[in-house]
């Protein structure tokens, strides 16, 4: 189409050079790789036009992975100073249709940093949340965008509880939660934290054996210095060694024997605990659990 269209008469196309007798090549389609030579031919004059944004459209169609030529229309798109916003909507259905591809997630951080102003943006992303809510690629996009545009207390937390509200089983939500409450640098108040307990509490109620909370509150106890005894309690309701049946989480038998591990008069009982996740609760990591264990009675000896 390049070669029979008068708009590209006074270009000559470089094609892809891959050596004499490349030991792989790669079958291009004869439209990739006429558009590619096309490309190649205004990128080493370093041409910033509208029909460069139009090439590289038709390219990003065909391979919407292509790094090179995304940051090439970066390039562009900033020095003829085109609309961001229409480059924005132009990037939203290219979202929609390929969920998972970073190049796009990493042009629109490029395009909205240069545009600064998110307005419309949390309900993008609420939108590709409903396709996936553990979309890597757009939450690291929503860490982005929170921290660039400091919009930590719009609504942020108020999100993360209604995608958990759906799936509580949801890590991405629980890692967004923690980087709400912590990204800042800040130290939360006490207040904070036992909410942030309670929440975890609550969360661990509705699905014992689920490890995204227990992981979520190891975390915020260490980062406030707290010691995980504060929540033994806990544990201990969800893990009564004394009553393995009643165990309904090796998540919860292994913080407790983490606890129990950190004072001598309970490193046996933190002993029995290691013994329940070896033989019965986690079998599948059985010298996991036996090794911590003999770094236990060694330590206990020493």
């Amino acid at each position: 189409m390049y070669q029979e269209d008068s708009e590209w008469d006074d270009i000559i196309p470089l094609p892809q050079d891959d050596g004499e007798l490349p030991l792989s090549q790669i079958a291009y389609t004869e439209e990739y790789a006429e558009a590619m030579a096309y490309l190649r031919a205004i990128m080493a004059k370093d041409e910033c036009s509208e029909r460069a944004l139009k090439i590289t459209k038709h390219i990003t169609e065909m391979n919407p992975a292509h790094y090179t030529v995304w940051l090439y229309r970066a390039k562009v798109v900033f020095a003829l100073n085109a609309d961001i916003r229409s480059e924005i909507k132009f990037l939203n259905d290219k979202a929609l249709r390929h969920e998972k591809n970073y190049q796009i997630w990493h042009h629109r951080q490029m395009m909205m940093d240069k545009l600064g102003d998110p307005t419309g943006e949390t309900e993008f992303i609420s939108q590709m949340f409903e396709k996936d809510s553990k979309n890597y690629h757009v939450w690291s996009y929503r860490q982005w965008l929170v921290k660039r545009f400091d919009i930590w207390d719009a609504g942020e937390l108020e999100y993360v509880e209604k995608l958990l509200e759906k799936d509580i089983r949801n890590n991405s939500a629980w890692n967004h939660r923690f980087f709400v409450l912590f990204g800042r640098g800040n130290n939360p108040s006490q207040e904070i934290i036992d909410r942030e307990i309670k929440f975890t509490e609550e969360a661990i109620f509705l699905a014992p054996q689920n490890p995204s909370p227990w992981n979520y509150i190891r975390g915020v106890l260490s980062r406030v210095n707290m010691p995980l005894s504060t929540f033994e309690a806990v544990c201990k309701h969800y893990a009564p060694t004394g009553n393995p049946s009643r165990i309904t989480s090796s998540h919860a038998l292994d913080m407790l024997a983490d606890i129990q591990a950190s004072r001598p008069d309970t490193r046996e009982e933190a002993e029995v605990a290691l013994q329940l996740l070896a033989e019965k609760f986690d079998p599948i990591r059985t010298n996991y659990w036996n090794h911590r264990k003999v770094l236990l009675q060694k330590a206990g000896t020493a």
